[in-house]
């Protein structure tokens, strides 16, 4: 029997990243499907705009505390165990959510997504940048940023679309998504292990936040311009249809549209990075960001559904931008036994940003509406975006990629 030789090897294997990307995707995409059902989860169920940042709420608490206790578990268990236990759990939230009777089932069945995706954002991310061979090292990194914003923005359109134009809305986007969940884990066994796993130690211990030294100059400022990106995000996917409501629109199409707009904006915000990793890029970013959130606080003032879209479009790309310079800085950091608890303690670090302004808001909103509580976050997290840019722009470029240190 004839072998193929190493590079005839490495040479099938390399669209093994792509494939990766798609299953990543899908499992993103369930996180934000509840997103334009709000309005009518909250008609049936008869609850306010701050129970509805509650649920989204437990979602996010549901990706901190699993990346937080689970961050390096595909370090130890390889890498596509880890990616099959996230998909399941992705399928138990599409079941509450299709069982849903009252708000427990949605509180479990957001809770389920946090998990899942707490488990899928750093295990699928650093798979999919290690099933790259090292010359579409960049490649990957754009393939594993877009699938996880991407993923994100087609969940929220496909449910707007499915619920505004299909019957059953609040059944169909559940339904469509476990199809492809089980797509997605029939993929996942055919996908080559990329972990060299280690032994569990004799008593685990939670791995927290994870930093080694030679990453924590690294990761300050990619955390703080993530926190912001996310913080964005969190509005518009917890938000959005009261938002709209407040503008006069009510299709579930426009809202899915308009919170697409925002991680499509992030899609093209990561294309226009490249690989090229700096502070001055990550700076960019978060300037841009910052002139996003400007646009959606005009827009609350006004009144103007144009001006809201183009905020979102705007401050997604700075977010993309951010997000990929500080993604690959990251990466790039850590050593590869500690890849994945590195890249999950900066998703832990953007998951906070996604989840506690949000619910600021909501609790704010009870006592002075929701337009004034969203002029406060879009205030808040300008100063944020806006402190972390100027310091960075005071830095002199570094070197580039993948050489020492990128953010000296």
């Amino acid at each position: 029997m004839l072998h193929a030789p190493p590079g005839r090897t490495q040479v099938r294997r390399r669209p093994g990243f792509r494939t990766a990307a798609a299953v990543l995707a899908v499992g993103m995409a369930g996180a934000t499907l509840p997103t334009p059902l709000y309005g009518l989860y909250g008609e049936a169920f008869g609850f306010s705009e701050l129970t509805a940042t509650l649920i989204f709420a437990t979602y996010a608490i549901g990706v901190v505390v699993t990346l937080l206790l689970a961050g390096n578990l595909s370090d130890r268990l390889g890498r596509r165990p880890v990616l099959l236990g996230a998909l399941l759990l992705a399928a138990a939230s599409a079941g509450c959510f299709l069982l849903a009777d009252g708000l427990p089932l949605l509180y479990a069945g957001r809770l389920l997504s946090g998990c899942s995706i707490g488990l899928l954002s750093g295990t699928g991310t650093v798979t999919v940048l290690e099933l790259a061979a090292p010359a579409g090292r960049s490649r990957a990194a754009f393939a594993a940023t877009a699938a996880n914003m991407g993923g994100l923005g087609c969940g929220t359109l496909l449910s707007g679309v499915l619920a505004q134009y299909v019957p059953g809305p609040l059944i169909s986007p559940f339904l469509l998504h476990l199809v492809l969940l089980a797509g997605a884990a029939v993929t996942v066994l055919l996908l080559p292990e990329t972990a060299v796993t280690t032994p569990a130690p004799t008593r685990p211990r939670p791995p927290g936040l994870y930093l080694a030294s030679q990453v924590r100059g690294v990761f300050l400022p990619a955390a703080l311009a993530a926190f912001s990106g996310f913080a964005l995000q969190g509005l518009f996917t917890a938000t959005a249809p009261a938002l709209l409501a407040g503008l006069g629109v009510r299709n579930l199409a426009v809202g899915g549209l308009a919170v697409f707009v925002v991680f499509l904006g992030s899609t093209v915000g990561q294309a226009l990075a490249g690989d090229r990793v700096s502070r001055r890029v990550l700076a960019v970013g978060c300037l841009v960001l910052v002139a996003g959130l400007a646009m959606v606080g005009a827009s609350l003032t006004a009144g103007s559904l144009i001006l809201l879209v183009m905020g979102g479009a705007c401050g997604g790309i700075g977010q993309g931008i951010a997000f990929r310079a500080g993604m690959a800085a990251v990466s790039d950091a850590a050593g590869a036994e500690h890849r994945a608890a590195t890249v999950s303690s900066l998703f832990v670090v953007a998951y906070a940003g996604m989840s506690l302004p949000v619910v600021g808001v909501g609790a704010l909103s009870t006592a002075v509406g929701l337009e004034t509580a969203g002029l406060v976050f879009t205030g808040c997290v300008v100063l944020i975006a806006a402190v972390t840019g100027a310091r960075l722009t005071r830095t002199r470029p570094c070197g580039p990629h993948g050489h020492g240190d990128p953010m000296r």
